[in-house]
Formats: structure tokens, sequence, C-alpha cells
């Protein structure tokens, strides 16, 4: 699994419109509205690194209100906490 985090700027009328068609892209599994110098991360998960292409180049930064993006790759987690929270959930200790 490739996971990324794309940081994206947004015409200011248009943040929630943007992260609802983001959302909507098969690959994005998160949206999330920041304060900074960015408007909205979205994090993408797929398969292969090509199919960030389709996913970032071809889908999400052609959304209409969509200015800008910088795309991170992620090399390696860290933290499994919210793997853990996930799997757990309604099961007792």
């Amino acid at each position: 699994m490739v996971t990324a985090f794309v940081m994206i700027q947004t015409a200011n009328d248009s943040i929630p419109e943007c992260a609802q068609q983001i959302s909507a892209i098969s690959g994005i599994s998160e949206v999330y509205s920041v304060a900074g110098d960015w408007d909205l991360i979205a994090v993408a998960r797929v398969h292969k690194h090509e199919d960030l292409a389709e996913v970032i180049a071809n889908k999400l930064s052609k959304i209409p209100g969509i200015q800008g993006t910088q795309t991170h790759i992620a090399f390696r987690a860290y933290s499994d906490h919210d793997l853990e929270a996930a799997f757990s959930l309604g099961l007792d200790d």
C-alpha cells in the first residue's frame, strides 16, 4: 500500500465543494480542512505508485476550484495507534 499526503490550495469560496468532490475519488481515504498555508489535506492510499498519477494528476487536480497541490509520499508508518483502535472496536478486554 502506498500512502501520500496531498496539500491542496483552493479558491476561497470553494473549499467545502472541493473537499466533497475530492472525498468521492476512489483512492482518497480522508480529506481535512486545515489552517495554515493550505486549505485542505487529502490522504491517498493506493496499491501502486503508478496509481497516484491517476488519483492526483488525472482526477484530484482537475476539480474546479483547486489552484495548486503538493504531494508527499510516505515511506514508513511509525505509529499503529489508529490501526489498533480500528480493529479493537466492539471488543472487550
